[in-house]
């Protein structure tokens, strides 16, 4: 599902990762743990195609059995919207959008059609008890609601990867802990692969998998 070998990345002379090598088997939820500056976010935004690692000769970084080395911008673009979903600390919900509407904005822009998207987008939102919620704007929304629709959106395309950077970091203990229950719930029932950036111990703890990382690589 997810193979990374000899992953590195340089921000100016700093090197952020320095050889990274992990293996994510589809299905399983994976958290990444480690010091603030030890290149989590990082390696979530090379697994997610949102950076790009150093091309060394012995370097690899394949997602869903496709080679994303020698991809162009524009196939990465495609990749990504079509088998990556993405949930961050900070919603990132557009203030003017209903919840329906932001979660059809990432299918609106892979050319799907109106019907089938909001169809898809309602089940979605029902599925994760938002269905009495889905014309309220986000600034009507409670803090996990958001959070939860933001879930929704990245689901829309039905990605195989959802990567999330400290998704319960901005949310109250009974909404982070309802947001984690949800991500094991969704795995169980659509066959996700979660990759999960977090400092929260109990979210680590669930996961099938927890990687330490250290200056820049897994220890």
């Amino acid at each position: 599902m997810i193979v990374c070998k000899n992953i590195h990345k340089y921000y100016g002379d700093v090197e952020v990762l320095k050889g990274v090598n992990l293996t994510i088997k589809k299905g399983e939820v994976v958290a990444i743990v480690g010091p603030s500056g030890a290149g989590k976010t990082t390696l979530l935004q090379i697994l997610g195609t949102l950076d790009k690692p150093i091309n060394k000769k012995n370097s690899e970084l394949t997602l869903n059995n496709i080679s994303l080395k020698d991809l162009t911008d524009k196939q990465l673009s495609s990749f990504r919207n079509n088998h990556v979903g993405f949930i961050f600390q900070f919603h990132q919900l557009l203030p003017e959008f209903t919840a329906l509407e932001n979660v059809c904005i990432p299918a609106f822009i892979n050319k799907k059609s109106k019907i089938a998207t909001e169809k898809r987008a309602k089940e979605i939102l029902d599925f994760l008890g938002l269905s009495h919620r889905i014309q309220h704007k986000p600034n009507e929304l409670s803090g996990g609601e958001q959070q939860r629709v933001a879930v929704a959106r990245a689901l829309i395309n039905n990605p195989s990867i959802i990567l999330a950077d400290e998704p319960s970091g901005n949310l109250d203990s009974e909404s982070a802990k309802n947001l984690h229950e949800l991500f094991f719930k969704l795995r169980d029932q659509f066959g996700q692969t979660f990759v999960l950036v977090t400092h929260n111990e109990e979210l680590a703890a669930m996961a099938d998998r927890k990687l330490t990382m250290k200056d820049g690589k897994i220890i």
